[in-house]
């Protein structure tokens, strides 16, 4: 809720909250009254009514979502030096992709792609684990497949596809300055086919003791190595 009214103000349309969060909420709910923009307290059963959730924190507001970027717009305001993204390529579970924008706004990743079939938005699951995290970090909605890579290369940006095994160890292997980590679905991973249009293949080396890291722990280890790399 802090994150939404410090970036995006104008996106609130009502607020319900606890009674005992009125005086630290005094800076938006003062915002509420000059915009003419309703606020209700309510009991906490309401409020898990209208979160589908108990993890409410005593504050629950209707927010308009910010629709995802064309990925040319995105790219043509995208500063010069080192970025990295990651292209979701099948990732469906709200608590995941919240998780995962918490760890992209941590390592102050560029932006989120998203596949144009993609269905992925922020739900109140997603930016309830994301932590902030969704207001920090840009959604970008891609065309087709072939024309997102051209375009990305031709922005100077070399794609990484994560594979569970058979790619280089992430340690070992090259990360452009700018860089797309392309993060396959839970379970199944990612598409063979895409993972071999991709510049480079990478996994990250473990015990063997379980197959491999879930989507989101594994989308932070690869982000803290890309980061790692920059300094």
């Amino acid at each position: 809720m802090r994150a939404v009214f410090a970036r995006r103000p104008d996106a609130i349309r009502k607020v319900y909250l606890a009674e005992s969060r009125i005086p630290d909420m005094q800076p938006l709910l003062r915002w509420c009254v000059a915009n003419r923009i309703g606020y209700r307290v309510v009991d906490t059963p309401d409020l898990q009514k209208l979160a589908a959730s108990s993890h409410h924190e005593g504050v629950v507001a209707d927010v308009l979502r910010q629709a995802p970027l064309p990925l040319s717009t995105w790219l043509r305001d995208l500063p010069a030096g080192p970025q990295c993204a990651l292209w979701l390529d099948g990732v469906g579970n709200p608590h995941n992709f919240g998780a995962i924008l918490r760890s992209a706004a941590h390592f102050g990743i560029a932006a989120i792609l998203l596949p144009k079939e993609s269905a992925l938005a922020v739900s109140g699951a997603a930016a309830r684990v994301a932590e902030g995290g969704a207001e920090a970090v840009p959604l970008v909605r891609l065309g087709r497949a072939d024309n997102s890579l051209a375009q990305l290369h031709g922005a100077g940006f070399r794609l990484a596809a994560t594979v569970v095994e058979g790619g280089e160890d992430l340690f070992d292997a090259t990360l452009s300055p700018r860089l797309v980590y392309v993060i396959g679905a839970e379970g199944e991973g990612m598409d063979r086919t895409f993972a071999q249009a991709c510049d480079v293949r990478v996994s990250i080396a473990g015990s063997g003791i379980v197959e491999s890291l879930n989507v989101s722990a594994a989308t932070a280890v690869l982000l803290a190595e890309w980061r790692r790399r920059q300094r």
